[in-house]
């Protein structure tokens, strides 16, 4: 018996070790993917920072810089094309102005290169994971951010993962002691094939999974745990990629766009200002757009795979405001805005999800109606969901369209206006909220928008 117990901890012990080396891997894979990302997204709020000098933008930089170290322990140092620090997340204001150009990772930036790695640090006395990103103003660098983040936090997640897994691997050698010599050869098959399953997903193979529908019950359970854990690790990385890979995508169309206009404002302003102006015009709805498409993706990345809050609230008060804040547009287009509905009707959302669903809507049945068309807006409350409907008089949908308008960056006929996250950011909402969105097709032509949530219990 104990001879069982000792083999069978040493299998176990087999399997974590490249576990938690894969474990450590993944934390550190997606703890830098989120650095890299945010240093981006600062690099591009920085960018007029560096190009003005001005104090004021230094300052309230700053305070960005230190409201992001605060949220998540991340440090940030800005510098110039010079490597001197203009804003640093510390607290220590002689820190602005010390040059950092020693830093290999700074210079690499400063050259044009994204800086990835770790190293240790003498000041602080500990190992440091960093990004350091160029900040760009067309092909001119203006400078380079930096976010460092202490290394230990990965060991530590690491180290309560593997602290969870111990504690069923322990538990999984006293019951093998118990049941003795009879089953200790199915027992020793099964975590062999456990430990394959884990070596394939620590080799990178995120679709392993273990088999949780044989063997004896501690190993079923075991099994479980794995591919509850394997689950969740393909479901974070998929994230991760599935956003960096639509960012990287839809912003570099704008991007491009943006440059040329501004290109070309630049070389008709001496002969013909004018046009460059109306170029100039065309550069800032190209830069409205990028916003849009940032604010869709970051919103998409703050609500998905995670659990939100939900709230009553009256969704037939809420859809009588948008329709009023709306109205203008509508006697603009010349289009019929009315309600139709239950004066009071209380549903369960996350926090201004119903707000966001009616404008989402209402802004696309708007642009859709001919003059002379009318929209309806309807809120009918039912037992356990309550029904939001924004019906139109437009060309409507086909059957395939309907369900794929509510893909990301989706867009009727390769149309180029607006960002395409409109509809996704309303269904990921309605998931969040515990209920869902879809297109119907109306009677007589047009679309019926609908979005189901949640009936809220009496008071």
């Amino acid at each position: 018996m104990a001879a069982l117990m000792g083999l069978t901890l040493l299998v176990l012990l087999v399997q974590d070790v490249p576990l938690s080396s894969y474990l450590r891997d993944v934390e550190t894979a997606r703890i830098m993917t989120s650095l890299e990302r945010d240093a981006f997204v600062l690099a591009g709020r920085s960018e007029e920072a560096l190009e003005t000098a001005d104090p004021g933008d230094d300052a309230a930089l700053t305070q960005l810089a230190q409201d992001y170290r605060d949220a998540g322990g991340a440090r940030v140092v800005i510098v110039n094309p010079d490597g001197i620090a203009i804003v640093t997340s510390d607290d220590d204001e002689s820190k602005v102005g010390a040059s950092y150009l020693s830093r290999p990772e700074i210079a690499g930036a400063l050259g044009g290169s994204v800086e990835t790695g770790h190293r240790y640090s003498t000041t602080l006395g500990l190992e440091l994971l960093y990004v350091t990103v160029p900040v760009f103003s067309g092909d001119k660098i203006l400078g380079a951010v930096r976010l460092t983040y202490p290394e230990q936090v990965v060991i530590d997640t690491v180290t309560r993962q593997l602290g969870t897994l111990g504690l069923v691997a322990l538990t999984t050698v006293l019951l093998s002691g118990v049941v003795g010599f009879i089953f200790a050869t199915g027992l020793t098959r099964r975590l062999t094939l456990l430990r394959d399953a884990t070596e394939l997903l620590a080799s990178g193979d995120l679709k392993a999974r273990a088999d949780e529908g044989t063997g004896a019950p501690e190993i079923r359970a075991l099994s479980r745990s794995f591919n509850s854990m394997a689950t969740r690790l393909e479901l974070l990385v998929g994230q991760q990629r599935s956003f960096a890979a639509d960012a990287s995508h839809q912003l570099r169309t704008p991007l491009t766009a943006l440059r040329l206009r501004l290109e070309r404002a630049r070389d008709l302003l001496p002969d013909d200002p004018d046009r460059a102006a109306e170029r100039l015009a065309d550069a800032e709805a190209e830069t409205d757009r990028l916003l849009s498409i940032i604010e869709g993706l970051l919103l998409l990345n703050r609500t998905e795979g995670r659990a939100l809050v939900v709230h009553r609230v009256d969704l037939s008060t809420i859809a009588r405001e948008r329709v009023d804040q709306w109205q203008s547009l509508a006697d603009e287009l010349q289009v019929e805005l009315k309600y139709e509905g239950a004066p009071t009707a209380p549903a369960l959302a996350v926090d201004t999800a119903a707000e966001q669903v009616v404008d989402n809507y209402l802004d696309n049945a708007l642009s859709v109606s001919p003059a002379g068309s009318c929209v309806t807006v309807r809120v009918l409350p039912g037992a356990t969901m309550t029904t939001l409907e924004v019906s139109d008089q437009g060309a409507g949908l086909n059957e395939v369209d309907r369900v794929r308008a509510f893909d990301r960056f989706w867009r009727e006929n390769g149309d180029r206006a607006g960002s395409g996250l409109g509809l996704a950011i309303v269904a990921q909402l309605m998931t969040a909220s515990g209920g869902r969105a879809r297109l119907n097709s109306r009677a007589g032509g047009g679309l019926t928008a609908v979005a189901e949530f949640p009936t809220a219990p009496g008071r």
